[in-house]
């Protein structure tokens, strides 16, 4: 699994200058490696995307079709209300919300707190869905295995060139409300062009949590990752 703390990546003909600049992220991986270390057996998921792509909805389905073979746990992101946590409680999910209070993104030292707070026990897979924003979220590392960004056909299809480091930190992007495709101009290729220019190793898959389509594939894709995580 990748242990690289994403707060190291940087895009493509980018400079960071150590000598000159503070990495304020330093603190940030120091508590992302506890929770690796913390978590040694779960596979910990990082769900990232814009507001409204779906993340939420995907979590709700994903709990349907793999509730009866994982166990699985969410930990909720969002500047305000419970939301989420509710909707993924009432689809059979074992959630916890964590309200940042108006925070664009979620940090390690949240996660680790909210750890205290929920119990794991039994559990193999860990998604914690961010808060919606390509920008922020994608320089803090979570102690996530995974990082996994939706972009919706809804958004157009230029933002892993205006947003690069997010795709760049991340081991899969899920093209979202792919049953739109016929209605909106957003070309699935162009897209994936442009973030495997950023990073070659992205992984891609279109998804449409209402008609069903590439669910299998992120549900074998999940299960992959954990037979990874634990050796197998």
């Amino acid at each position: 699994m990748n242990t690289k703390p994403k707060s190291n990546q940087m895009p493509v003909g980018s400079v960071q200058c150590d000598n000159t600049t503070l990495n304020l992220l330093k603190a940030n991986d120091f508590v992302a490696k506890a929770i690796r270390e913390k978590l040694p057996h779960l596979l910990v998921v990082n769900i990232c995307s814009s507001p409204g792509s779906g993340k939420t909805t995907l979590l709700q389905e994903t709990g349907r079709r793999l509730g009866k073979e994982l166990n699985l746990a969410v930990l909720v992101g969002d500047p305000e209300t419970e939301r989420d946590a509710v909707r993924l409680k009432e689809a059979g999910l074992n959630a916890l919300q964590i309200v940042t209070g108006g925070m664009c993104h979620i940090e390690a030292q949240m996660i680790l707190q909210a750890l205290d707070h929920i119990n794991l026990e039994g559990t193999d897979i860990l998604f914690i869905e961010n808060v919606g924003n390509l920008l922020c979220p994608s320089a803090f590392d979570l102690g996530e295995d995974a990082r996994v960004t939706l972009l919706a056909s809804t958004e157009g299809d230029d933002k892993p060139k205006k947003y690069p480091r997010m795709f760049l930190t991340s081991e899969l992007m899920l093209v979202s409300k792919a049953d739109l495709l016929p209605y909106v101009p957003f070309s699935v290729e162009a897209a994936a062009k442009d973030a495997r220019e950023v990073n070659p190793d992205l992984e891609v898959i279109p998804i449409s949590t209402l008609k069903g389509d590439g669910l299998d594939e992120w549900c074998e894709w999940l299960k992959k990752q954990l037979a990874k995580k634990r050796g197998g």
